[in-house]
């Protein structure tokens, strides 16, 4: 059978094998989580406890501050000793709710409807929002906010995505390996909610084991499909996988709904089950430490807030110097100065890269050899971008196509000349909205 894919895209080593056959662990209660305002794209989470306060395990402790914001909720029980600014996984310090543990974790009631899928669509919503569940896949848009579409964009498809194509990531991987049932309970919630007829759940294709197994589990569900893809990244950036499922484009600045689709990551479905089912919050997630230098990757079920030294010192240690520290995937990911960042929503790894293999290779000058434009998915000049913004043309890399990049990094990683595209871009970014905020 052809496998699936999309136009561009590039192959690197996957360095899944540190990990991929690693079964998931629970991560020991820490002794204090620090809970990010931010988790999400929108505005921050407004703080409803202070200093002092008790707090249970599930308890929310900061509202949404509008339509496009999430709760956030205690992820143990104790005592509130701080709110301020603190490490953040995205690299800049942001606002947050420390938490200091009573070692009881101590939750708040939760409650089981096995009758969850006769509530109203309206009725779930609320459930999803009121467990502050954002994208898992590392987007963290809020989830409530994407389920709830206009109603001149009726949704036809909801599709998983499974695909997980950032090398040396592998927890999605296990997720749908351990909890398939979960995942696809939170896919058919998915599918009532928008009144959609079509469920594709798309997985990578060196993934055989969970594309068998989710096969195995929707054999006897028509509304449901699994879609096998081709091994090619960024597989899983949601324009590309909705190519490459449906062959349908969604427009230049346009959304999945554009052309009648919703996509969520497999994480996200699980804690959509979770929360409509239990009413539980999301205040865990997997997250796969990996790396060369890493004593023992593991993939781990982790409280929300929980620094990233937890995680490292629970898999052994470290082997030699470190070179960099990302939380994510190397492609997509940020480099962080330390491991005091907590392990946000949206963290679904940590990889840890020697000295060698996180050398810096001098920037060089373009070779105008279009390897970049070849590669890119979004079908743009990469380096014409990068170009106008070294020059500070920003209206030129606006029209080559600035607001449509997703920094995939297709185009850095098969360039000879080593230019810092990405980062480049992302200049750019930062530059024009500044500009923009500031011709309000």
């Amino acid at each position: 059978m052809r496998l699936k894919t999309f136009p561009g895209g590039v192959h690197p080593h996957d360095y899944k094998h540190y990990s991929t056959s690693v079964p998931i662990e629970e991560l020991p209660l820490p002794q204090k989580v620090i809970i990010p305002l931010s988790q999400h794209i929108g505005s921050p989470s407004t703080p409803l406890v202070k200093v002092g306060d008790e707090v249970k395990a599930g308890q929310k402790i900061a509202d949404a501050s509008g339509f496009v914001s999430i709760p956030q909720h205690a992820s143990i029980s104790g005592k509130v000793s701080k709110i301020d600014i603190f490490p953040h996984p995205s690299g800049t310090p942001q606002l947050g709710i420390e938490i200091s543990s009573d070692g009881s974790d101590n939750w708040v009631e939760l409650a089981d409807d096995p009758n969850y899928l006769e509530l109203s669509p309206q009725e779930i919503r609320s459930r999803i929002a009121e467990a502050g569940i954002c994208g898992m896949g590392g987007a963290g848009f809020p989830s409530v906010v994407k389920l709830s579409p206009p109603e001149d964009k009726p949704i036809d498809t909801v599709i998983l995505n499974g695909v997980e194509c950032e090398p040396y990531l592998t927890a999605d991987y296990r997720l749908m390996l351990e909890q398939a049932s979960d995942v696809i309970a939170g896919l058919k919630i998915l599918l009532k909610i928008l009144n959609a007829p079509r469920g594709i759940i798309g997985i990578e294709a060196n993934k055989p084991e969970a594309i068998a197994l989710m096969q195995k589990l929707t054999a006897e569900d028509s509304q449901i499909s699994v879609s096998p893809l081709k091994l090619q990244y960024p597989q899983g950036a949601e324009k590309q996988l909705i190519y490459a499922v449906t062959r349908r484009k969604v427009p230049a600045g346009g959304l999945p709904m554009a052309v009648g689709a919703v996509v969520e990551n497999v994480g996200t479905a699980a804690a959509i089950y979770e929360a409509v089912r239990f009413r539980k919050p999301l205040v865990e997630r997997i997250t796969t430490v990996t790396g060369s230098i890493v004593q023992n990757p593991k993939n781990l079920k982790v409280r929300i807030g929980t620094p990233f030294y937890e995680l490292v010192n629970f898999c052994g240690g470290i082997t030699g110097d470190i070179g960099k520290i990302i939380s994510g995937g190397p492609m997509m990911g940020v480099a962080l100065p330390s491991l005091d960042a907590p392990v946000a929503k949206g963290c679904s790894g940590l990889v840890l890269l020697n000295t060698r293999e996180a050398r810096s290779i001098k920037e060089r000058n373009c070779l105008r050899c279009a390897r970049c434009v070849d590669v890119c998915p979004m079908n743009l000049m990469p380096s014409l971008i990068a170009q106008a913004v070294k020059g500070n043309n920003l209206d030129l890399a606006v029209q080559a196509g600035l607001d449509d990049c997703m920094k995939c990094g297709s185009c850095a990683y098969v360039c000879p000349a080593h230019i810092r595209i990405v980062q480049w871009i992302d200049t750019g970014k930062l530059r024009i909205a500044e500009q923009r905020a500031s011709n309000k």
